[in-house]
């Protein structure tokens, strides 16, 4: 005969038609994606600090090609960095259009981000064609194969990061300035600022650095 008992009920209460969870709540850390995107931006940095670090030691390896100083034109990097930090400034009145929970200003100062954005993929796109077009490609030296891997890395960051707003205005446009949205901007907005970090660390060390004899 087995010694256990079954659990009985008090008298009168009746049985629960549906268990009872000690979390009913979504549980969800308060701003948790915000540190895990933070995490992920780390992990980038990484990325190009070995991509900086790899410039650095094969920077000056011409194989008797053209260096730099012989290939960059400085005035239209000084364009293409112009858009870039123009974007950043314009992605913040986005920010700020978001916070007085403006819809159509959040989307318009978005818009414009992206129109500066694209803008800086062709002044990109026009100079890689220009250089290979001189016989400068990434197969020359080792110079410029380290140049097109860091600057082209870059360069598809700023893709990404084009389709990931769209994304988010197409999202805003159907759902609005909900909280999930809300964050997700938030997200964009530290990648799209890390971007524009990045690139002027490559203005500085690659082009203007580069010019030097």
């Amino acid at each position: 005969m087995s010694d256990t008992v079954a659990p009985t009920l008090p008298a009168g209460a009746a049985p629960s038609a549906e268990p009872v969870f000690y979390v009913p709540d979504e549980h969800h850390p308060q701003n948790g994606t915000l540190l895990g995107f933070w995490v992920y931006l780390m992990s980038d940095c990484l990325i190009f600090a070995c991509l900086f670090a790899t410039y650095g030691v094969l920077g000056r390896n011409y194989a008797a090609g053209p260096s730099g100083a012989d290939l960059f034109d400085l005035p239209l990097v000084a364009v293409n960095t112009s858009l870039l930090l123009l974007s950043s400034i314009t992605y913040g009145f986005a920010m700020l259009e978001m916070r007085r929970n403006r819809i159509g200003g959040t989307q318009l100062w978005l818009a414009v981000t992206g129109i500066l954005g694209l803008g800086f993929l062709g002044l990109e796109l026009y100079e890689f064609a220009h250089l290979i077009h001189q016989g400068a490609g990434p197969q020359r030296s080792a110079f410029l194969s380290s140049f097109f891997t860091l600057v082209g890395t870059h360069g598809l960051h700023v893709t990404f990061g084009i389709v990931w707003l769209v994304t988010m205005m197409i999202q805003v446009r159907m759902h609005g300035l909900i909280p999930e949205n809300r964050r997700r901007l938030m997200c964009l907005s530290m990648f799209w600022h890390f971007l524009d970090l990045i690139w002027v660390g490559v203005f500085t060390f690659v082009y203007l650095m580069g010019v030097l004899p």
